[in-house]
């Protein structure tokens, strides 16, 4: 699996800006392929009556012993600890959102990459806001799930949302989609973030269609259901053990 570049650390500065003096400025988000997006900051604090049906469902759905993967400001892990009243453990590579995290009162906050976790297990673990994009690339994907078997316990339960990014491309008249194969899989993204005239190092982010995960998680020996499905072709999945 890929590392997300923390070099510099544009999500943790961009949060604690806003979390200690209300700085909204925004972190930009580049990549070759697309125009230049914008992430706006307050969207990471957001209440759970302010997130999209999809994360509601993945967070009514959470059981047990919770990881929540890429926290960020830590707003899933808060919403389960407070109202769920589960115990969560929050992870993140960036060391100013888990400085916030811990600030917010999330009890249990690391900085650690997800790939190093080890000698804990967990009943559900929980990947949103494009979950599959630490995965990195498809060949990734082994590696991905044998890490969630290393960390599940036998009941337990894998949360996961990502989208079909085959809407961008140009249909015919019956349809059908044309993507060149031979640029590899077209849910795999290059992507920089800047921030205040910082900019990280390129990372790869893997966007993938719901259909590719259910085979690689047939092939890693997991269940792999859709349990909620958006409105522009995002979704949510739950994977668990055969």
């Amino acid at each position: 699996m890929s590392k997300l570049k923390n070099d510099p650390d544009i999500f943790g500065k961009a949060i604690k800006a806003f979390f200690e003096n209300g700085d909204d400025e925004e972190i930009t988000v580049h990549s070759p392929d697309f125009d230049d997006d914008v992430i706006p900051v307050p969207y990471l604090f957001r209440s759970y009556k302010e997130m999209p049906k999809l994360e509601q469902k993945a967070l009514q759905l959470c059981r047990g012993k919770v990881l929540d993967v890429g926290c960020g400001a830590g707003s899933h892990a808060l919403y389960l600890q407070e109202e769920r009243n589960l115990e969560v453990k929050a992870i993140d590579t960036s060391s100013g959102a888990i400085e916030v995290c811990r600030k917010r009162g999330v009890t249990d906050a690391k900085i650690i990459n997800f790939e190093d976790l080890s000698e804990e297990k967990f009943d559900t673990i929980l990947l949103l806001m494009n979950g599959t994009g630490i995965v990195g690339k498809m060949r990734f994907l082994d590696n991905f799930f044998r890490q969630l078997k290393n960390l599940l316990t036998i009941n337990g339960q894998v949360l996961i949302d990502s989208s079909d990014l085959i809407y961008l491309f140009e249909q015919d008249e019956d349809g059908g989609v044309w993507v060149d194969t031979s640029q590899g899989y077209y849910g795999e993204l290059t992507y920089r973030l800047s921030y205040k005239g910082e900019t990280s190092k390129d990372f790869p982010w893997l966007y993938l269609d719901f259909d590719s995960l259910y085979l690689a998680a047939a092939k890693n020996g997991f269940e792999c259901e859709k349990v909620f499905e958006g409105d522009h072709y995002d979704y949510l999945a739950k994977l668990t053990l055969k």
